[in-house]
């Protein structure tokens, strides 16, 4: 029950992080503003720290999903 509710996290989580990433241009971001310049943006140092972030909860919940397909598997 805890691996799922984590799993619920992590992908929520997940979700918030990608949106926060600045678009690189010529994809879906451009479409919906995303191109566009603001002074929320941040300096390299904010964008390498919010990827590492993001690596380390992809990661998490990778790990989430071995873990509950093993338990799947075990209890049946």
């Amino acid at each position: 029950m805890g691996f799922s509710i984590a799993l619920i996290v992590f992908s929520g989580l997940l979700m918030l992080l990608v949106l926060m990433h600045k678009g690189k241009g010529g994809g879906l971001s451009d479409m919906f503003g995303g191109g566009m310049q603001s002074s929320i943006g941040g300096s390299s140092v904010a964008e390498r720290n919010l990827d590492r972030i993001t690596v380390v909860v992809g990661l998490l919940w990778f790990a989430c999903i071995v873990v509950l397909g093993l338990l799947m598997k075990l209890n049946s």
